[in-house]
């Protein structure tokens, strides 16, 4: 076995050194929080950090995560028992309408609820809208996992006098452990980072008094201290999550039982239990689409300005083929070593790549604005910049992907056409990667529609007359000009929608 894995010493060295030299890059935010804090000296960041305003800060982002994530959870897991375990009208069509609400960016959401209950801000709004934006998050790995589950389990605990909700709480509910954990996660780490949707609700976290501190003074040492502030979040959420999911074992030996759980009869209560997909469906997917449209329709053909949305359109299109192609190549060597040659060195390229995914896309824009500014100015606010930010804030996104497709290919094809003549790289491109070029696609386009969607970094990094639909959203936004802003809406929604088609399917494929 592990003389399958070991592609010898022949090309190791030309693809540890890029991997090394993308997980240096991939240190540099990392690097940046401790450098501020070191030279800033103790006097200054006990003055700018430890006072009330940070103290309510960190009030208000944890008590976010404190509501938004049990909410969350709860919802989640009531949902996806409902359409996979439970005979409901329509239970396919509800699976496909409770993944819709990741094609409508999170500030898409709030910009809906926004315009239809003015008086929905601070905490409620905050929570109401960021759990019906993320819950897919959630949705996804939970229901997927229940498809998988093994129904033997279930059927041994029930032959032991088990009641059914017992049998949930003590052998379903252990089970969904890991996709719980990893969805919960991911929706906590956006929950640090989101800007926009919180600016909307009139709610204040970390990464709003970031961004604000940051076009008030610009590149001051306020705002790069809250994002140290802003790490040491990431980090204890990241903790959170290694402890609540344990070290259990969750795989089994065998392939168990080859069928499907079956779906429990709720006879006229089906009715009754499609009332809770329904109101989810209306909330997150309704609420938005109505108020687009209604927008839509009152600001009528003088919104559709030819001007504004095409530049607009390209320049996202350019940034996002651009995007995708720099960070899909960049996670190449390490996706590779992963697979062909994991060693604890390769550990810890892997963790410099993972580790920036946790990060805020503040984070990242503040370090490359700071570094420009002192080390580099010609490249501040240029198109390089901004192109390697979104390298450093989706890299962990296409490593996933890649990894899972180079896993897919046989060495024995590498070995091959290198016993042919083939020189170590060419062989690898012309036979491992030929054969995980559709998981390279699938990950570049995941990495495309998020840039599509990026505001944060786009708005302090973008050089001067770059208008993505994300900004040119934001701008009309901020000026309340709602309507104005629903044709960018609409096309960032239309371009994430391959993005949900491209999850649902994956999601099937891997439960099968």
């Amino acid at each position: 076995m592990s003389s399958a894995r070991q592609p010898g010493n022949w090309l190791r060295l030309p693809v540890i050194v890029p991997a090394v030299l993308v997980a240096l890059f991939s240190l540099i935010p990392l690097g940046f929080i401790v450098a501020i804090a070191v030279t800033s000296g103790w006097d200054t960041v006990q003055a700018l950090v430890l006072r009330p305003k940070v103290g309510e800060l960190l009030f208000n982002t944890l008590i976010l995560i404190a509501l938004s994530l049990p909410i969350a959870i709860v919802l989640t897991v009531s949902l996806a028992w409902l359409i996979e375990r439970a005979e409901i009208p329509g239970a396919r069509l509800w699976s496909w309408l409770l993944v819709a609400p990741l094609a409508i960016p999170a500030f898409v959401h709030s910009y809906a609820w926004a315009s239809v209950m003015p008086s929905l801000h601070g905490l409620a709004g905050a929570v109401l809208v960021s759990v019906l934006a993320y819950f897919p998050f959630l949705y996804l790995p939970v229901a997927a996992q229940l498809r998988r589950l093994d129904p033997t389990l279930e059927e041994t605990a029930a032959s032991l006098g088990h009641a059914p909700a017992t049998i949930f709480i003590i052998v379903v509910l252990p089970q969904l452990r890991l996709a719980i954990c990893g969805g919960a996660l991911l929706i906590g780490l956006h929950l640090l980072a989101e800007y926009g949707l919180f600016v909307l609700m009139r709610f204040d976290t970390f990464a709003t008094a970031i961004v604000d501190q940051f076009q008030s003074v610009y590149n001051g040492p306020a705002a790069n201290l809250l994002g140290g502030v802003l790490v040491l979040l990431c980090l204890g959420l990241l903790r959170l999550e290694v402890f609540a999911r344990g070290d259990e074992r969750y795989a089994r030996v065998g392939s168990g039982a080859a069928r499907r759980a079956p779906k429990w009869r709720l006879g006229p209560f089906g009715w009754i239990a499609m009332l809770l997909p329904l109101l989810v469906t209306v909330l997150a997917v309704g609420v938005p689409i109505l108020t687009l449209t209604r927008w839509l329709v009152s600001g009528g053909a003088a919104v559709w300005r030819a001007d504004g949305i095409l530049p607009a359109l390209w320049q996202t299109a350019l940034l996002a083929l651009g995007g995708a192609g720099l960070t899909t190549l960049a996670a190449l060597p390490i996706a590779w070593l992963s697979i062909r040659a994991p060693s604890r060195l390769q550990r810890l390229l892997e963790a410099c790549h993972y580790y920036v995914g946790a990060l805020p896309g503040v984070i990242v824009a503040l370090a490359l604005v700071t570094i420009t500014v002192r080390v580099a100015l010609p490249l501040y606010q240029t198109m390089a910049t901004l192109l390697l930010a979104y390298l450093l804030m989706f890299l962990p996104r296409a490593l996933v992907g890649l990894r899972a497709s180079i896993a897919q290919a046989p060495i024995e094809l590498e070995r091959a056409a290198s016993s042919l003549g083939k020189r170590p790289l060419v062989a690898v491109w012309t036979t491992t990667m030929r054969l995980a070029a559709p998981g390279a696609a699938a990950s570049a386009a995941l990495v495309a529609l998020g840039i599509a969607n990026e505001l944060t970094g786009t708005l302090m990094l973008a050089p001067n007359g770059t208008r993505t639909l994300a900004m040119r959203f934001w701008s009309y936004t901020s000026e309340l000009n709602f309507a104005a802003a629903a044709p960018y809406a609409l096309l960032m929604v239309v371009l994430s929608l391959p993005l949900v088609l491209l999850l649902r399917l994956e999601a099937d494929r891997e439960s099968k």
